[in-house]
């Protein structure tokens, strides 16, 4: 049996090329319809792809809501270690947050929706510990080889899981005030943090 192509893209609208494209008209089904009720076949056809281009960019449905993810923990792990021992681990930490959680302004829109969908769905909620788990670890390895302990000491770990503390905070925010700058209020989390523990 013969693999069925992808059908062409609908008449009338420019073919989707990129992630973040799909990504985009996801987020449009998702606040017109809800996410429970929003198909991977919905998506792919309002999209003019096929499920397999669409599987091409995403694992699934979850998935979408977390955009490049893998991409850019990788980018914080190779961040982090750049910087030299000596830099004091709260200036550190203060500017991988704000630089992780940096978004383009052409792309604040769609990310206040993304975080409106990680933080509030109900059918995400276990991918997202899933997500949070990955990203501690790269805090939590980065501060256990600052303190030449293990990540899963407790030192890296309640270090990562402050850090990311902070950061759901500041999202909450951030998504209650469309004025807020979600860069500012990283920083300031992080700095209000540092006060109180000193």
């Amino acid at each position: 049996m013969t693999e069925k192509a992808d059908p062409a893209p609908r008449a009338g609208r420019k073919p989707i090329t990129s992630r973040a494209e799909v990504e985009h008209v996801a987020f449009e089904l998702f606040a017109s319809r809800g996410f429970d009720r929003t198909t991977i076949d919905d998506i792919a056809k309002a999209a003019g792809i096929g499920r397999r281009t669409f599987f091409r960019y995403f694992p699934s449905k979850n998935d979408i809501a977390w955009g490049d993810f893998d991409g850019q923990l990788d980018k914080m792990r190779k961040r982090l270690a750049s910087y030299p021992p000596d830099r004091p681990l709260p200036g550190v930490l203060r500017e991988a947050l704000v630089d992780f959680n940096r978004v383009d302004p052409s792309e604040a829109v769609w990310h206040r929706q993304r975080m409106e969908l990680i933080l509030t769905t109900p059918a995400l909620q276990a991918h997202s510990t899933l997500r949070y788990a990955d990203w501690r670890q790269v805090i939590a390895e980065f501060v256990g080889g600052r303190l030449g302990v293990p990540a899963s000491a407790l030192a890296p770990q309640t270090v990562a899981y402050t850090a990311l503390g902070v950061a759901l905070a500041a999202y909450e925010q951030w998504l209650r005030d469309p004025r807020a700058d979600l860069a500012e209020l990283m920083a300031a989390g992080v700095d209000e943090l540092t006060e109180a523990l000193t």
